[in-house]
């Protein structure tokens, strides 16, 4: 019985002190096709496809400005964070994106990197960014305010956002789940096809919500270029 309905978020599980949930992290390694075979499986050339789609676009999304190789970083964190999200999926796994500890740690060096080679490299390109073409001058100083609040806010946003859409579908199925028991055979059944239909919802939520963090990381480096 749970005495919180956040305790399937705790990682609680530890061995001298060290929390051994966020090992769940690297359980990906295990999921990612070795490239050592003479003959590549099914599944290495569908993910194998998958990334050459991604590194098409966001090589596109970058433009030719952006430095070459870079878009192996945003496939390489696209990776990351959808295993992780399907990984949650499973019963007694660890989600460990839906803790800002983790979201946060992505999303705030990649923010902090770009301002910096954004305002050493291209200062007055930064500075022409705070105010959008074609404002009038009486609005400028607010549009600058707006604009450097806005950019501040990215790596929390991002952050945010793909915490907050992890632990609404878990925190959806587990309050469905704890009422099962309590329900007749025929509720019980309904309940089943419900959690099916949001299990199938989350899935394509694992996958929107690891590209939409890995396409937002992609606009957010071109625009400093």
């Amino acid at each position: 019985m749970m005495t919180n309905l956040f305790s399937v978020f705790d990682p609680s599980s530890s061995v001298f002190n060290l929390s051994l949930n966020w090992s769940s992290t690297f359980l990906s390694l295990l999921l990612i096709p070795s490239a050592y075979w003479l003959l590549p499986s099914r599944y290495h050339v569908f993910w194998n496809s998958i990334l050459l789609t991604l590194h098409k676009e966001f090589k596109t999304l970058l433009t030719e400005s952006g430095h070459k190789g870079s878009t192996f970083i945003f496939v390489s964190l696209f990776t990351l964070i959808l295993f992780n999200n399907f990984m949650g999926l499973f019963p007694y796994i660890f989600t460990s994106t839906s803790h800002m500890a983790l979201t946060l740690t992505l999303a705030l060096p990649l923010w902090v990197s770009f301002m910096l080679y954004g305002w050493i490299n291209n200062t007055q390109h930064m500075f022409a960014h705070l105010v959008p073409q074609g404002t009038p001058a009486l609005l400028m100083p607010f549009m600058v305010c707006i604009e450097t609040i806005s950019n501040i806010i990215r790596p929390g946003t991002l952050a945010v956002r793909l915490t907050a859409n992890m632990i609404a579908g878990h925190l959806l199925l587990t309050l469905l789940g704890n009422t099962g028991p309590s329900l007749s055979y025929v509720i019980v059944t309904l309940l089943l096809v419900v959690q099916i239909a949001l299990l199938v919802l989350e899935s394509a939520v694992a996958i929107i919500q690891s590209y939409v963090f890995a396409v937002l990381s992609t606009l957010y480096s071109s625009e400093v270029n």
